[in-house]
């Protein structure tokens, strides 16, 4: 940039810096806004098709609200009262698991605990009904602490009151939105914002609908495989192994893990942990062969350990909505980082005076190819 197009612009830099700084330092109230502006993105492609079935825009924002009320009140009033009863008979089989361990497993390895060092299952399920008191103590503690915090109280209900109404009106006013951005970009930067910004489209959307999909398939088929073999926590643990497989691996550990260990202590034989191998090898093959390639492809190009680090990054910095928005601005800078690339394979400083041809990249490939949201 030329020093008198530096100084011609400075005001603007100055706004946008200023712009950055407020967005930090408003930080703890930008959390319905970032949920409700993620939310209307995903439900922007669902309203985009009912307008074409000559649904208003309006008439069509508010199908999509009402179809996610009612699931939403069919997963509370089906699904959640199932998890609640299953995750209280994980934590009342506890002290069954450790006593199992003490008297079966670890003999079957040839370890036995020392005399006074052997637990007592009357006196496991004491202390874990007293802790359990203790943490209902420390709940009610928490909430009167909040409800007597009238700041408190009310950001949080702002908060829980905000996202669908934040949600609703950028979910109507989208297609404006991006042709406002679209007309504040200067006319030189256009054509090159609007590729990134069609690939990066491109790569978030089936991020989004991809990898739901594949949790969701993941889900189901534990679920039934583990209901299958026998297992009275099958629910529990294959949906719970469903949601954390964003993370490569980590589902299939923790759920054959949680599994093996359960079907072990309910059945008190080895034959059936052949059974749940089997459901989760299934489900491995499954995802690599079949919900992966078909619903998610090679169009987002993360590596696994890059979706480790991701993840973890995010909650190092921005705590459990960092975890959230790892993997979704991973893959925006992935894309980022390949027009990056062809910027440097270009660059005089890496080809110096050499064709394009010559340093790496091809001479008549001009521009990535364009890239429609579906």
């Amino acid at each position: 940039m030329h020093p008198e197009s530096l100084r011609d612009n400075w005001p603007w830099f100055a706004a946008g810096l200023l712009l950055l700084v407020a967005l930090y330092l408003l930080g703890p109230i930008m959390t319905p806004f970032v949920v409700g502006g993620a939310l209307a993105y995903v439900g922007d492609p669902i309203v985009d098709r009912l307008q074409r079935w000559r649904l208003s825009r309006t008439a069509g924002v508010c199908v999509v609200f009402v179809v996610v009320t009612l699931a939403g009140l069919l997963i509370g009033v089906l699904i959640v009262p199932l998890l609640q009863r299953q995750a209280m008979e994980l934590l009342s089989s506890f002290p069954d698991w450790l006593v199992w361990l003490q008297n079966s497993g670890l003999p079957r390895l040839g370890l036995h605990l020392p005399d006074n060092m052997r637990l007592n299952p009357s006196g496991l399920r004491r202390i874990i009904s007293e802790h359990w008191g203790e943490a209902t103590d420390i709940a009610k503690l928490v909430w009167d602490r909040a409800f007597r915090s009238s700041a408190a109280l009310l950001t949080m209900v702002a908060n829980a009151l905000l996202v669908p109404v934040v949600t609703f009106y950028l979910l109507r006013d989208w297609d404006l939105l991006v042709e406002w951005v679209r007309g504040v970009i200067p006319p030189r930067f256009e054509p090159k914002v609007s590729e990134l910004a069609r690939e990066t489209d491109e790569v978030l959307g089936a991020f989004i609908r991809g990898q739901l999909s594949v949790m969701l398939g993941l889900g189901l088929i534990y679920t039934a495989g583990l209901y299958i073999v026998g297992l009275d926590l099958a629910l529990l643990i294959g949906l719970g192994a469903g949601l954390v497989s964003f993370v490569p691996y980590l589902g299939f550990i923790i759920g054959f893990a949680c599994a093996t260990i359960a079907i072990i202590v309910q059945t008190q034989e080895l034959l059936p942990v052949v059974w749940v191998a089997m459901v989760f090898g299934i489900g491995q093959v499954a995802e690599s062969a079949i919900l992966t390639p078909w619903l998610v492809g090679d169009r987002i190009g993360l590596h696994p350990v890059a979706v480790i680090f991701a993840v973890m990054a995010g909650g190092q910095l921005f705590g459990f909505m960092g975890v959230l928005l790892a993997l979704p601005v991973a893959a925006v800078l992935a894309v980022l980082m390949r027009h990056a690339k062809l910027q440097w394979l270009r660059s005089r400083l890496y080809a110096g005076d050499l064709p394009a041809d010559a340093a790496g990249l091809p001479a008549a490939q001009e521009r990535p190819p364009r890239l429609e949201r579906p």
